[in-house]
């Protein structure tokens, strides 16, 4: 459930220029102790800082929805809510007395946090289900991260994983699966407008892991930073066909 770590390595890009959404979650794989998988790690740190500089020009600061290796400010939505509204125990009391209000609540949050540049901004489920939100992260770039949910069910009954205050999930592993599901039933046509999709099975499939735990934070964050490439790309590619002879 670790998107936050990826999207803290992604964050203060040089430039200014659209946010990018990063949403649900994903646990890296615990870093190993010997030397060699030490040196595999320090030469994929200096792969992401090559990548990040590569890419930083053609950003021009353009937001994340989802960063120091791109030098990006990171904001996790759901925090920002519960601050704004006093706390985590506030959020919940809000939400039962009057949930149009919170909702509201996190589409000002994203209104102010898309009005803003270099911000790597990790939305939560709730972002994607209005209309109004969508529309808003359309000012930047935004990436669905998918993670299969049984393994997020896993992490939040194992690790006992703290959820944000508007997400009320809990009891055992099958109960928890089926509350995540239902969550994603309601939400998934948003993240079907994501400009792009990290998937977490494919990137072990093509990496050769034996299991999905076996993926990396840092394995997460290249590919991120290629989509982010092939996207900039792509609308350089358009805005040159667009411009007269």
């Amino acid at each position: 459930m670790k998107v936050v770590q990826l999207a803290q390595q992604l964050r203060p890009l040089v430039g200014h220029s659209r946010p990018t959404t990063i949403c649900h979650h994903l646990k890296p794989r615990a870093l190993a102790n010997n030397n060699h998988d030490s040196i595999t790690q320090f030469d994929l740190s200096l792969t992401l800082k090559r990548k990040a500089a590569e890419i930083s020009p053609d950003l021009k600061g353009t937001c994340l929805f989802l960063v120091e290796a791109l030098r990006y400010y990171y904001f996790d939505s759901d925090s920002v809510v519960e601050e704004a509204l006093g706390g985590k125990d506030a959020v919940r009391s809000f939400i039962k007395t009057d949930l149009k209000g919170f909702r509201d609540s996190e589409t000002e949050v994203l209104k102010q946090l898309s009005s803003m540049g270099r911000l790597v901004v990790c939305a939560g489920n709730g972002a994607v289900q209005c209309a109004a939100n969508l529309a808003l992260m359309r000012h930047g770039i935004s990436i669905w991260i998918d993670v299969p949910l049984d393994m997020v069910a896993k992490q939040i009954v194992l690790e006992n994983f703290q959820l944000p205050a508007a997400e009320t999930i809990n009891g055992s592993y099958s109960e928890v699966l089926t509350q995540l599901t239902a969550i994603y039933e309601d939400s998934r046509n948003g993240y079907a407008t994501a400009d792009t999709t990290i998937a977490l099975q494919n990137i072990a499939s093509r990496l050769g892991y034996d299991t999905l735990d076996a993926v990396t934070t840092e394995d997460m964050v290249l590919e991120t930073l290629k989509e982010v490439e092939r996207l900039m790309r792509a609308k350089k590619l358009m805005e040159e066909a667009a411009r007269p002879f």
